[in-house]
Formats: structure tokens, C-alpha cells, sequence
């Protein structure tokens, strides 16, 4: 490999860190897009290019850096944002079943998941402790890094209106709520497209079509479908006529996986709303679950799920101990199996 015609020699027990997407983040920083490379969103691969010399050239060492010191952040931001509403030990166990997530593994690996998902729990904390900037600056940066950042901004409108309608509630509070800082902070959420528009605006430039992004996913298999909407239980019909109409093979555990964390998650859905986790929270995860599905397929759901960080909370809350120790147990196993199999080079999400 070569960046700026000078040889980079990666570690070789790390290379399958840098599996199957992780190889196109590296290419994207070294070379910039090639084919079919504009559905990954730009701010992870600027950063890898960014400190990539802090890394003598190494630039598998410089992306697994940037997701794992965003692992570290993400688990402080994560523990910070539940205590806002529970006690300690929800917060722990929510970073438990984070943690031992069967696609947790991609938390350390070169993906997005890590960089995202801090910059999506930063950005509600800030927005929760009203830093309304600098929940928007996190914001954005989401939106720059993946596509369903943007729906940081619906859920922060919600969040906004929810925490004045706090304040109105509150008696210490009451009164007159200045119009110039609720006008401030809606600025600030504002802020939030902007990540992608600016993504959007320089594939117009380039490539004379600013939704390229979503134009060149079918290229990527799976038959995802880039111009018409998919619902969702038209998906599962596909997943159930393809395990239904094939032999039972170990090739398809990528697809029960699929299926089986599709399901899972609206039942867990369904309990956090119950539950009353708090709805900007929900409303960012419902909509980041149907966004891709919209395709046609659940394909990389299992790794998208870490995102839905409501459910890891509603699971933290669960008091049942037969309950809770089965779900980590079946997390544990599942997880060892896909993290062995990503490791030795199979497709999993």
C-alpha cells in the first residue's frame, strides 16, 4: 500500500480490523473517492488522513485509534446521559448489554460505530445540560459522518420543546422564558443539517449529483433498492421466503442475525416507549431503524442497532435477574460467534 508514493507497512495482526468497509475508509483517506465510495460519508476518512502522519504512515493504526479513543468517550457520554435519569446501576448495566452487544466487536474496529455513536450521545447531553451549541456542533459533526445523523435533528426539536415545556412546568422556573434564547437555540439545532448538506453540495460539485450517497447503494449488493421505498414488512416477507426456501447452512448466520435483531428491537421499541425512556432519545432510534430498511433489506442492521442507544437504557432497567442474565448470556455467546467469524473474514454486518 501506498500513500503519496511513500510505502505504508500496517501491522499485519491488525489488518482484519480493518475489514471489508474499513478497507474503503483507508482507501478514501489515502486516494480520496473512487467508485461507488461516495455512499461513506466523509468525516471518519479525514480524520484517519488527519493523523495518519502522527502515526509514522500507519494509517490502520491512526483509524483504530480515532474508533477506539471514541469507544472511550461514547462510554463516558453514554454512563453521563443515563444518570440524567436513572441511578448508577442502570447506567452500568446499560453499558453491560452496549458492551456485550454480538456487534460490539465493530466498536473497535475501522467503522464509523465508535466516532458516531460519541457524537450522537455527546450531542444529547449537551442538549440535556442546555449547551444547545455545542449540541449542535456534535450534531453536525454526526450528520458528516453518517447519513442518519441528520435525524439528530427532529429528535433535537423535540428535545427543545420537551425541556421548555419542563421549564414552563416548573414553578422555580416560571415566568417569562426570554424569546432571544429560544431563538438561539433553535439556531443551534440548525446547525445539525449541515454536515451533510455540505457532503451534498460537494458531490453536486464533483460528481453533478448530490445524492450520489444513496445512488450508488445498490452497487453495494443485497439488492438495496436507491429509487423507490421499500415498507418494512414487504422486508420481512424477503427474509422469511429466503431462510424458508433455503438448506440449512452456517453461511446464513448473517441473515438470522439480521432478521432475529430486527425483531428484537421493535419488541425492545415497544417496552421503552412503555417504559417512558425519554422521547427525543426514541425518536432518533425508531427513525434510525426504519431509515435503512426503507431499502429493502436489514442488512448491516445488527451493527447499525449500537446506535439505538434507548434500548441499551431500557434493557439497564430490567430488574428480573433471569431475564437479564439470559439476554447476556445469549448476547455473549452470539457475540464470540460473530466476532470470530468478522475476524476470519466472513461478512457479518
Amino acid at each position: 500500500m501506498y500513500n503519496d508514493g511513500v510505502k505504508i507497512i500496517n501491522p499485519v495482526w491488525l489488518w482484519d480490523r480493518g475489514n471489508f468497509d474499513g478497507a474503503h475508509y483507508l482507501e478514501i483517506s489515502r486516494k480520496g473517492y473512487g467508485l461507488y465510495q461516495q455512499a461513506f460519508f466523509p468525516f471518519y476518512p479525514r480524520l484517519i488522513k488527519f493523523l495518519t502522519p502522527v502515526f509514522a504512515g500507519k494509517d490502520l493504526l491512526a483509524a483504530i485509534f480515532i474508533s477506539n479513543f471514541s469507544l472511550l468517550l461514547l462510554l463516558y457520554f453514554f454512563y453521563k446521559l443515563v444518570l440524567l435519569d436513572f441511578n448508577d446501576q442502570v447506567a452500568r448495566r446499560s453499558i453491560m448489554f452496549f458492551l456485550i452487544f454480538p456487534t460490539s466487536f465493530f466498536l473497535s474496529c475501522v467503522y464509523t460505530e465508535s466516532l458516531f455513536i460519541f457524537l450522537v450521545l455527546a450531542c444529547f447531553y449537551a442538549a440535556r445540560t442546555n449547551r444547545w451549541l455545542v449540541a449542535g456542533i456534535f450534531g453536525l459533526l454526526a450528520s458528516y459522518t453518517r447519513i442518519t445523523g441528520i435525524l439528530l435533528f427532529p429528535a433535537l426539536l423535540y428535545e427543545l420543546y420537551q425541556g421548555e415545556k419542563d421549564k414552563d412546568n416548573n414553578i422555580s422556573l416560571s415566568g417569562f422564558f426570554k424569546k432571544s434564547e429560544k431563538i438561539k437555540n433553535l439556531l443551534s439545532v440548525l446547525l445539525v443539517p449541515i454536515g451533510i448538506l455540505s457532503y451534498m453540495k460537494y458531490l453536486s460539485s464533483e460528481y453533478k449529483d448530490c445524492l450520489l450517497f444513496l445512488h450508488v447503494q445498490p452497487f453495494f449488493g443485497a439488492e438495496r433498492s436507491a429509487n423507490k421505498i421499500i415498507l418494512i414488512y414487504q422486508v420481512f416477507w424477503r427474509y422469511l421466503k429466503m431462510i424458508l426456501t433455503s438448506k440449512l447452512d452456517f453461511l446464513y448466520f448473517a441473515v438470522w442475525l439480521e432478521l432475529l435483531v430486527a425483531i428484537l428491537f421493535l419488541i425492545i421499541f415497544a417496552y421503552s416507549i412503555k417504559k417512558k425512556i425519554r422521547t427525543s432519545y426514541l425518536v432518533f432510534a425508531i427513525l434510525s431503524f426504519f431509515m435503512p430498511t426503507l431499502s429493502g433489506t436489514f442488512l448491516s442492521l445488527p451493527r447499525f442497532a449500537l446506535a439505538f442507544f434507548p434500548c441499551f437504557i431500557y434493557l439497564g432497567t430490567i430488574k428480573n435477574k433471569v431475564i437479564r442474565i439470559s439476554l447476556l448470556t445469549i448476547f455473549g455467546i452470539t457475540f464470540l460467534v460473530s466476532s470470530a467469524l468478522f475476524f476470519r473474514g466472513y461478512w457479518l454486518s
